[in-house]
């Protein structure tokens, strides 16, 4: 009943299909475990979900943290991958590559709530629940992240 979002959730979180499913996939196996600290009354779907988002930004970090490792053995230079990014995955239309484009120049607490919130359809309550914020957090985050877009696209139009 939840996967579907949940990958997405994950998804935007992990950026790598890979890693996404696994955090999905480790992420049910530990609100399973955890079910008895559930608390009665509290909505389901935001505390599965900010589960889910927590494993998959640990699995993110831990990969950085591994390709930093590795460059150096490697002989890698410090350049930023260049696979597409989950906005290119879950945006579409003719004027895409302008708003990832745009997307990838907000601070990452902003460009998550974008896509949970605009991209996922989360209500705000739900993006508070799974980034672990205050529903105010995820307005003032939005409103910021939009003004900046605008900023950003109305640039890319001159």
């Amino acid at each position: 009943m939840h996967q579907g979002i949940a990958f997405r959730v994950a998804y935007v979180a992990a950026g790598e299909r890979g890693d996404a499913e696994e955090a999905v996939q480790d992420g049910f196996v530990k609100a399973y475990r955890a079910l008895g600290r559930f608390c009665d009354g509290a909505p389901f779907r935001p505390w599965l979900l900010r589960i889910v988002a927590n494993e998959a930004r640990n699995r993110r970090r831990s990969a950085g943290r591994r390709t930093h490792l590795a460059r150096p053995v490697a002989g890698l230079d410090a350049a930023p991958p260049t696979a597409p990014g989950p906005e290119d995955v879950l945006l579409a239309g003719e004027e895409r590559d302008e708003l990832v484009s745009a997307l990838r120049h907000l601070d990452p607490p902003q460009r998550s709530v974008v896509l949970l919130r605009y991209v996922l359809e989360l209500s705000e309550a739900e993006c508070a629940a799974v980034l672990g914020c205050r529903p105010g957090t995820v307005k003032s985050r939005a409103s910021r992240a939009l003004a900046r877009l605008r900023v950003e696209l109305e640039g890319a139009d001159a």
